[in-house]
């Protein structure tokens, strides 16, 4: 799964040179940013910098901080509800802070547990709103925020070119900034002056890992007396996306977390590497689609052929009947035909009177005395029926419609007709 790290460029400060920060907080925003893309989370295959809608597609996006731009603070973890946790971890910081707890954005290292020292990192909240609104703006929505370093042990020490540095005077090499990470914290120190020689022991602990961007691998080689790995912007991304470290928390954490789930669901289906999952759904719904299109057919050619075989039937035996009425209605055309040779023969139909009365007194019980009253008309004989017993009207349906009668029961009197089959009566 792709993943597209963006380094959110370091803060200005405006009263660097004695200047007032602007209204518009607008003017500290990027506009330019660095960003690396990688397929497995290790290896690059893509960088650059460019704007915000400039950035490459990738299933999933992380936002690193410059080093610059977090502050750093350990505390025991206070034992407070998930709710209340932001407001307790201000309270506990309110004093180290150098802002207003509710201008800062607070987050939890991962892993920390409660009633146990951990870190917390603190950030601009104002700012961070502002840039990751930005780059939402730009259609890029970004899932994870980590920092470029963080407290950590063995140390690690970084060199990179900044825009702070270029503003100091004095000896050393300005412009360059040295990054300190360790268990007691982070610190970006300018190479000019003794505040870093005094901060960074020498010999360095062992195990500590030096790097520089390709830039500052001059300066920092100088400073240091022995070489340094050769680290780019984009690299350094890759390894801190790479870290456990997530600052959207709290007010920040991600939200509709559906709608969420559902967004990375499409991406993935629609990333490279499910292309042969897609063709196969694809092949899976033409096949059925033609599978029932054939279903279709067959259906429709064997009811043609049937409705064929009966019109055949009809005028193999009624010849003297409409051919048009037959393709109509065959089954109609031959119940007309056939009550018409029964009238001719003299024969009661189905539905005459003489049929009617035949079934009603096949079922008539023997202890009932004859109808005193009847009226028939259009297939339904209505027979008077006062008194009877439930038992009575039971035993009478039952004998009744195995036949093919239909008995409805109703104020006294008896309704009986010929049963519906097929929806004809």
């Amino acid at each position: 799964m792709s993943t597209l790290v963006v380094q959110i460029p370091e803060r200005r400060r405006h009263s660097a040179r004695g200047g007032a920060a602007p209204e518009n907080a607008a003017s500290d925003l990027g506009t330019e940013y660095v960003y690396a893309l990688t397929s497995d989370g290790v290896v690059l295959t893509g960088h650059g910098e460019c704007a915000a809608s400039l950035l490459p597609k990738a299933a999933t996006v992380v936002a690193m901080l410059a080093d610059t731009a977090v502050s750093w603070h350990r505390i025991t973890l206070p034992k407070a509800p998930a709710a209340r946790l932001r407001a307790a971890l201000a309270g506990v910081l309110e004093e180290a802070l150098l802002d207003d707890a509710d201008s800062v954005h607070l987050a939890v290292a991962p892993g920390a547990s409660a009633g146990q020292p951990a870190w917390v990192a603190a950030v601009d909240r104002a700012w961070l709103r502002a840039e990751l609104a930005a780059l939402e703006k730009a259609k890029v929505f970004v899932e994870r925020i980590v920092p470029a370093s963080w407290p950590d042990d063995p140390p690690s020490g970084h060199f990179a070119e900044s825009a702070e540095a270029r503003g100091g005077a004095g000896g050393g090499e300005p412009g360059v900034l040295l990054h300190w990470a360790h268990a007691d914290g982070v610190a970006s120190l300018g190479l000019h002056g003794g505040l870093a020689r005094a901060l960074v022991s020498r010999p360095a602990p062992a195990g500590t890992r030096w790097s520089a961007t390709p830039a500052a691998v001059t300066s920092a080689e100088q400073w240091l007396g022995m070489p340094v790995n050769v680290m780019s912007r984009p690299e350094r991304a890759l390894q801190a996306a790479r870290s456990l470290w997530d600052l959207r928390q709290f007010d920040l954490a991600q939200r509709n977390r559906g709608a969420r789930a559902l967004r990375d669901a499409l991406r993935k289906f629609t990333s490279p590497q499910w292309r042969p999952v897609r063709l196969g759904l694809v092949a899976l719904v033409a096949a059925q689609i033609v599978g029932l299109n054939l279903w279709a057919w067959h259906q429709r050619s064997g009811i043609e052929a049937r409705q064929k075989g009966i019109q055949a039937a009809v005028r193999a035996a009624f010849p003297r009947a409409s051919d048009l009425d037959i393709q109509r209605d065959a089954a109609a055309v031959a119940q007309r035909e056939i009550q018409s040779l029964r009238t001719l023969a003299g024969k009661p139909g189905e539905n005459d009177l003489e049929t009617l009365l035949m079934a009603a007194a096949s079922a008539w019980p023997a202890d009932r005395p004859a109808v005193d009253s009847l009226r028939y008309e259009s297939g339904r004989l209505t027979l008077a029926a006062a008194g009877w017993s439930e038992q009575q009207l039971t035993q009478f349906r039952s004998v009744l419609q195995p036949a093919g009668w239909q008995v409805e029961s109703n104020a006294g009197q008896l309704v009986l007709s010929r049963a519906r089959l097929g929806g004809r009566s």
